[in-house]
């Protein structure tokens, strides 16, 4: 028997690529928090002394532009795979002005709670509003931020179709924000 015939071939390593290992790490985070103040937001409205409100139309609206922008994220991605950089660029600006839009229409959101006597301190389904709106408002600005880089990196041609990583952890992030604020929106129509 030939020696060469015994060595056995070490299998191949799977590995992640650690911007993409980080981002779903980060993901995570962000999902463990807003478990925990949707909890908190049942276990707060079980024990009483609960006003309940209509939400603001406006958030309405706000949840359709974010739908949007998810739309004009995904063009992005499809754009970049098929080298259509003008398509890439236009794409990704959308996705950050309906960003921008929705964030505006939050803020005038938070005005029509405040115009419904609905204020941060002295209804603790009103704050749970502010603070769940907020956080995913902040969340939204790190996107917007992710948003930017792509978009530079867009018009120094350093996504195409070999270079995907940075596109797909900017939609992959912005989808995951489009989902949070679908999954917050729905949770306070039937919660509150």
């Amino acid at each position: 028997m030939n020696a060469q015939q015994n060595v056995i071939e070490p299998a191949e390593t799977r590995s992640v690529n650690p911007r993409i290992f980080t981002m779903w790490l980060f993901i995570v985070s962000i999902i463990m928090l807003f478990a925990a103040f949707t909890s908190a937001y049942l276990v707060r409205k079980a024990e009483g002394n609960w006003v309940e409100f209509e939400m603001p139309s406006l958030f309405s609206y706000s949840t359709g532009v974010l739908i949007l922008s998810s739309i004009s994220m995904h063009y992005s991605l499809l754009a970049a795979k098929k080298d259509q950089f003008n398509a890439l660029r236009m794409s990704i600006s959308i996705t950050f002005v309906l960003g921008l839009l929705f964030l505006v229409m939050q803020f005038y959101g938070w005005i029509q709670l405040v115009e419904m006597n609905v204020y941060f301190v002295g209804n603790p389904s009103g704050s749970f509003v502010y603070v769940l709106s907020g956080l995913h408002g902040l969340h939204l600005v790190s996107g917007l931020i992710v948003l930017i880089f792509a978009l530079v990196a867009a018009f120094r041609l350093k996504i195409n179709a070999k270079q995907l990583t940075q596109i797909k952890i900017c939609a992959t992030y912005w989808h995951f924000l489009d989902a949070l604020w679908l999954y917050l929106f729905v949770f306070l129509l039937i919660n509150n």
